[in-house]
């Protein structure tokens, strides 16, 4: 805190260019793009929000920061994407189960990566393959890492709480109303899976 102040009373102009770009919403570039954890901002976390939803990412279409907490309360499953997999065709089902299941609670998250190099292409590009093709419409995340030293906040944060990192694309996560990890899929469970169909309605709970 002493260094804070110390600097402050040094670079007043470079304080208040601060203190203007917090007021006005401007977040770094560099942060915004690989996603950044809230926890430097506590007064802008919502009451209630867990801990694994404390970040903010930009949004594939047009790269607006979206914070994780407007889906707090929700149960949530968590998928690293590409568009030139084996197992891309999984977007439709996904679609299929974020559509059924988003009135009781449900919300499908998507993270394009290129860290398989299957995703070589840009934002605008990614979003304009998943919904021509696969009529995607749940929310989707700009391209970014999720595994190793360059993961995003989110996925480094799942990989420390699961205990296991995506091996391929379309790995998931399952996370429960209250932000706990329920499990984590495989890129060979399918979206229809009954075994998986049926922890997601559990987590869910009944209609």
């Amino acid at each position: 805190m002493n260094c804070v102040i110390r600097r402050l009373i040094v670079s007043p102009t470079l304080a208040a260019f601060a203190a203007f770009a917090t007021m006005a919403g401007v977040a770094p570039a560099a942060a915004v793009a690989q996603g950044t954890g809230a926890r430097g901002a506590e007064a802008a976390i919502p009451a209630g929000c867990p801990p694994i939803l404390q970040h903010t990412f930009p949004r594939l279409q047009d790269e607006k920061p979206q914070t994780l907490c407007q889906y707090t309360g929700k149960v949530l499953l968590v998928v690293n994407t590409a568009s030139f997999c084996g197992f891309t065709p999984q977007y439709k089902g996904l679609e299929a189960l974020d559509s059924k299941y988003r009135s009781r609670g449900l919300v499908v998250l998507g993270f394009p990566s290129n860290d398989f190099s299957q995703e070589t292409g840009t934002n605008k590009e990614i979003a304009d393959f998943c919904e021509s093709t696969f009529g995607v419409k749940f929310p989707m995340f700009a391209k970014s890492s999720v595994r190793g030293a360059e993961a995003n906040p989110l996925f480094k944060q799942l990989a420390q709480v699961s205990g296991t990192t995506p091996k391929w694309n379309f790995y998931k996560y399952l996370i429960s109303r209250e932000g706990k990890v329920v499990d984590s899929y495989s890129s060979m469970t399918s979206p229809d899976d009954k075994g998986f169909v049926r922890e997601v309605e559990k987590q869910l709970g009944p209609q």
